[in-house]
């Protein structure tokens, strides 16, 4: 009897053991926050609207007699003669989608910030609070590094050299604006830093290369709903980019799927688009507000925080 006990002890101890690691990991990995790198943000200020919505807009191209001392800003567009942005709605797979059509006469104004400028694990911030930070006219969630793997490059800073595996497709952005798709098992994160590139956002995949759709109808992230809100970046030509949200999970907007998503890109005329984080993470700002409808469960319209954003400021 006295040995059972000793044996029953000793499996109860295992067991609340055991327990606690487990709780551990899983709060190592999703909820305690690390800081790495505190960055020191010294950004420049950019005037900007506190008053902006989504609305129907043409598409609007920069040219060499744009004013750079006159800012125009509606609900729907900006232009300062350095960056010009309209924001359009479109319906489409009984979805709301708001795109920004943005045309830069530099690629230093598309940029990526941390939460609380700081590159670490689990560490957040809604969208909206990051772009207020970093002065950003408009904005939208990025890959959501700071709980995934993969490279991590941002504004020509190598963070994180360490593959998510071989077949991960990643987003470079280039000092000269330029998109390119790659595979973590192609190069290496320093490679692509010696390469010349400014930004490498790892979620993916790819939905358009060359003009093509690169997803299958089948394809999907990770075990995600068919149909959900999605954000999506592209590129049209030098210096001419889209910024895509979609809406989802609720009665009023279905969401996307990523081949769906991919179609309407396509339509868009990008050559180059690449999926980044969605779901309830997916929100566009655009001067001072949030112009769509982020919700996690379908209920609740709020914004999820977010541990990145991509930016034009």
């Amino acid at each position: 009897m006295r040995i059972f006990k000793r044996q029953y002890s000793w499996a109860v101890t295992f067991g609340i053991a055991l327990t606690a690691f487990i709780l551990y990991v899983l709060l190592d990995a999703f909820v305690i926050p690390r800081s790495y790198i505190v960055l020191d943000n010294n950004l420049p200020e950019t005037t900007a609207s506190t008053t902006a919505g989504a609305s129907s807009g043409s598409e609007t191209q920069m040219t060499e007699e744009t004013t750079t001392n006159e800012i125009v800003i509606t609900d729907s567009y900006y232009n300062d003669g350095n960056i010009c942005i309209t924001i359009t709605t479109y319906r489409a797979y009984d979805t709301d989608i708001y795109v920004a059509d943005i045309t830069l006469l530099s690629a230093e104004y598309l940029q990526t910030a941390f939460a609380e400028n700081t590159y670490g694990k689990n560490i957040t911030e809604k969208t909206s609070d990051i772009a207020d930070e970093n002065d950003a006219i408009l904005a939208i969630n990025g890959d959501y590094y700071g709980t995934r793997s993969g490279y991590v490059i941002r504004n020509g800073i190598l963070y994180r050299s360490k593959s998510a595996g071989t077949d991960q497709e990643d987003l470079v952005i280039y000092a000269d604006g330029r998109f390119e798709v790659i595979l973590e098992g192609d190069v290496t994160a320093a490679e692509l830093l010696e390469a010349g590139a400014v930004q490498v956002l790892s979620f993916g995949p790819a939905l358009i290369t060359d003009g093509v759709i690169s997803v299958s109808a089948n394809d999907e992230v990770d075990k995600a709903m068919t149909s959900n809100p999605r954000t999506a970046i592209g590129i049209i030509d030098a210096l001419h980019y889209v910024m895509a949200v979609t809406d989802g999970r609720t009665s009023a907007s279905e969401g996307l799927s990523l081949y769906e998503l991919a179609q309407f890109m396509q339509t868009l005329g990008v050559d180059t688009a690449y999926n980044l984080d969605g779901g309830g993470s997916s929100t566009m700002y655009f001067c001072g507000v949030v112009v769509n409808n982020p919700t996690t469960n379908g209920k609740t319209i709020a914004e999820r925080s977010v541990s990145d954003i991509v930016y034009i400021g």
